[in-house]
């Protein structure tokens, strides 16, 4: 359906199937999907997402809900739902400069960071050293109905003017209070593989879903416990950095 989806859409998509054996020896067929608007030569911005979802909600307070899968709306489908927004929208009013979306598989596979991340790394070993973007954006967990946003320290420190640019925007579109610029959070995620791979990347999360966070990778990561105003919010912001790239 995501091909289907994108094709209808994009100037090109591209499937990039990858194998990963799991640290208990199981074998996943993984699938990247990746799709590019605008101009085809110069350099890109990246926008990705992962559209997996956990396969067992280890973080469920109820043991007999930890062998279920999460649903993920927030902690997956939050982010790709914003992307294929931006499919829509750059093929009715095509991007300034060179676009990819990136839709990362196996990101949140677990239950240790050895089996997450597989789609990133392997972009970052392929396409991302072969021809990189410019720099990107990772949106991961952007649905909550409570939102705060903080600057995540690793796109700091690595992406600085990323996160700049992204922050700025979103207060001078009036989002200042969701986006705070004096708070900051430590978060492993997709960006990290890029960043390691030289490709500067700033993540938008928030790492805080439900009280005491007690919706992440449960039962209860569901469409009631998110808010398209947040998605509407999200979108403004980064489609707002596609839209000022030139």
């Amino acid at each position: 359906w995501l091909e289907t989806e994108l094709r209808a859409l994009a100037d090109t998509v591209l499937l990039n199937p990858f194998e990963h054996l799991t640290a208990e020896g199981h074998k996943l067929d993984l699938t990247n999907v990746i799709a590019r608007f605008g101009p085809a030569d110069g350099s890109r911005l990246l926008l990705l997402t992962h559209w997996d979802t956990r396969p067992k909600a280890d973080q469920s307070s109820e043991a007999a809900d930890r062998e279920k899968p999460v649903p993920g709306a927030n902690d997956g489908a939050s982010g790709t739902a914003i992307l294929l927004e931006f499919a829509r929208m750059f093929n009715e009013q095509p991007p300034p400069g060179g676009v990819e979306l990136l839709f990362t598989d196996g990101e949140d596979y677990g239950p240790s960071t050895a089996d997450m991340f597989l789609g990133a790394r392997y972009y970052a070993a392929g396409i991302g050293s072969e021809n990189p973007p410019a720099y990107g954006i990772l949106l991961d967990m952007v649905g909550d109905a409570d939102p705060s946003f903080p600057i995540e320290a690793y796109s700091m420190e690595s992406a600085g003017q990323v996160v700049q640019r992204v922050w700025g925007i979103a207060a001078d579109l009036g989002f200042r209070r969701f986006f705070p610029m004096d708070r900051t959070a430590r978060v492993v995620d997709d960006h990290v593989q890029l960043i390691d791979a030289g490709i500067p990347v700033a993540d938008i999360i928030d790492f805080d879903y439900g009280p005491g966070n007690g919706f992440w990778h449960t039962p209860r990561d569901i469409p009631e416990n998110t808010s398209a105003q947040t998605l509407f919010m999200v979108g403004d912001v980064v489609a707002e950095v596609v839209y000022r790239n030139r």
